[in-house]
């Protein structure tokens, strides 16, 4: 590396370390209630990314930054109040500037900044699976760190702490990997996201004490390295926070302003509604992940209003809270036995009615991630795919914007599987799902379709641009090898894709989608066609 090279590295580590310091205290927002400190706290941290940026001439940081500082700006001018608009913006720049360092090992791109996230630290029995998992983390650009003692392990532990720590139970000896942990965690704020794992099968006191230390998972027998990454980017949610979403429906505009407020506070988007007869119009478009819901309404009961939306199949597991002046319990039972979750009285204590929507809501949504996501990919399911491209059809129609949608499939997949079984055709699998996932925007969709089949939505983009993105994406995903006897596996795969003309139905896209791929494949594979 030339001393240039070296001096904008320099430069790069001063600007990530600034950054990282805006993704913690927006990170710390998201277990608290907006207030002038945090305020403060975000403005003084991202005032200073600009500056290191705007010295050091990272293009990218310094426009995020001005747009974060705009964004607090806006609220300072709003009486140090939130908005749904500003909460969105702001998740939108922060996920952005979480993205900026991740594609460091990608060599078309020409950024030479590293990864913005702390490294993931990994103490396992075997040194080698630990290597072995390094190695594959990296090539879905998460950097990790493997060590062999405990010794190293502190010395790394105190010079700096880590993403996500992945121990082995019996790291240094029996039960000792378990020890280490709660020592580690002791003394910490908050406790950093632990990963266990055991080669045996374990007992239930093992797991116990695992949770007892942090632990948020528990691998047995196998560790691979697409599962790890999905859950750690599940635990160090920094960089994926997507706010929850509350529609709140309330015929008295006071008692809903009042709610949003305290919601907004928290930073949860909301949408509120005052002639319920809409709901379901408002539903569609918004897609809660929770709905606060007047009783007594002048148009319909609130109980009403609740049956009828557990009559459309989208909406059966949206929690509904009832928000009440009514104090009788017997009638709340009642209400709740009538499509309702949970009944809150007025008044209400704005931290009571924070913590009940932000834990209902994480729940419904974990819910949710499990009935509409594919179990080996994480990716949306068949079914869920076709919704979604329903509406962003609807969207694009509406806002006459472009909407293209692809359709991949992995070449020679059943050669795959014939000729080094069916565990590493999953993990191929499971590797384009995670490729798709990094390299595609947080605004696609992207699904397993069926086999080895891939399906991706992409709303506000024309077929030409939908191209050139997946070709990229075709490109990389060729280069990478997987460890195999008696040589290293590489893999390709097809695309078709096509736009929406007109007001094309679903049917329409799919089945054209599906001939561009049919042409693709019989074209020689390992290539993106257009219908």
């Amino acid at each position: 590396m030339s001393d240039q090279e070296e001096l904008k590295q320099h430069f790069a580590q001063r600007v990530i370390h600034q950054a990282r310091e805006v993704l913690e205290v927006w990170q710390q927002l998201q277990r608290s209630e907006w207030n002038g400190d945090y305020h403060a706290a975000l403005t003084e941290a991202t005032t200073r990314l600009r500056r290191f940026a705007d010295r050091f001439e990272q293009a990218e940081h310094s426009e995020l930054a001005l747009s974060i500082e705009d964004c607090l700006g806006d609220i300072r001018d709003n009486r140090g109040r939130l908005s749904s608009s500003t909460i969105s913006t702001l998740s939108q720049l922060i996920y952005r500037l979480a993205r900026t360092g991740l594609r460091h090992s990608d060599p078309h791109n020409q950024s030479f900044l590293p990864p913005l996230s702390k490294p993931v630290y990994i103490a396992l029995q075997d040194p080698q699976r630990a290597e072995h998992l390094v190695r594959q983390l990296d090539f879905f650009s998460m950097s990790a760190q493997a060590f062999t003692d405990v010794a190293a392990f502190r010395t790394a532990m105190h010079r700096r702490h880590p993403a996500a720590i992945v121990m082995d139970v019996d790291f240094n000896g029996p039960g000792e990997g378990l020890r280490l942990a709660e020592q580690v965690q002791q003394g910490l704020e908050a406790k950093l996201p632990m990963l266990f794992f055991s080669h045996a099968e374990t007992d239930t006191p093992t797991r116990l004490a695992a949770v007892r230390a942090g632990g948020l998972e528990f691998f047995t027998g196998t560790l691979d390295a697409s599962s790890l990454l999905e859950k750690i980017e599940i635990f160090t949610r920094t960089a994926h926070y997507e706010p929850i979403r509350v529609l709140i429906i309330d015929d008295s505009r006071a008692q809903a302003t009042h709610t949003e407020r305290v919601l907004n506070n928290a930073g949860i988007v909301t949408q509120t509604l005052i002639e319920p007869i809409q709901a379901i119009s408002v539903l569609a478009e918004f897609q809660p992940d929770l709905i606060i819901l007047d009783m007594y309404m002048p148009e319909c009961l609130g109980t009403e209003l609740a049956k009828v939306i557990r009559q459309h199949e989208r909406y059966v597991s949206v929690p509904i809270i009832y928000l009440s002046a009514e104090d009788d319990l017997d009638k709340q039972l009642d209400a709740m036995g009538e499509g309702g979750d949970d009944f809150l009285t007025k008044p209400i204590k704005p931290s009571h009615l924070i913590a009940t929507v932000r834990t209902r809501a994480t729940r419904a949504r974990s819910l949710k991630a499990r009935i509409v996501r594919d179990s080996l990919t994480g990716l949306y399911n068949h079914t869920h795919s076709l919704q979604l491209l329903e509406d962003a059809r609807f969207r694009a129609l509406r806002d006459n914007r472009p909407l293209s949608f692809a359709m991949l499939d992995i070449d020679h997949f059943k050669q795959v599987n014939d000729t080094f079984g069916h565990p590493m055709g999953d993990r191929v699998i499971k590797s384009l799902a995670l490729f798709l996932k990094q390299r595609l925007r947080k605004t696609d969709h992207i699904g397993r379709y069926g086999g080895e089949e891939f399906a991706v939505v992409l709303p506000d983009t024309p077929a030409e641009a939908a191209c050139k993105v997946l070709n990229e994406i075709r490109q990389r995903f060729a280069e990478i090898r997987f460890p195999a006897q008696p040589q290293d596996l590489s893999c390709t795969f097809s695309c078709g894709i096509t736009e929406l003309t007109g007001d094309a139905e679903v049917k329409v896209l799919t089945q054209q989608a599906d001939e561009a791929l049919y042409r693709a494949k019989h074209g020689g594979r390992n290539r993106v066609e257009r219908y």
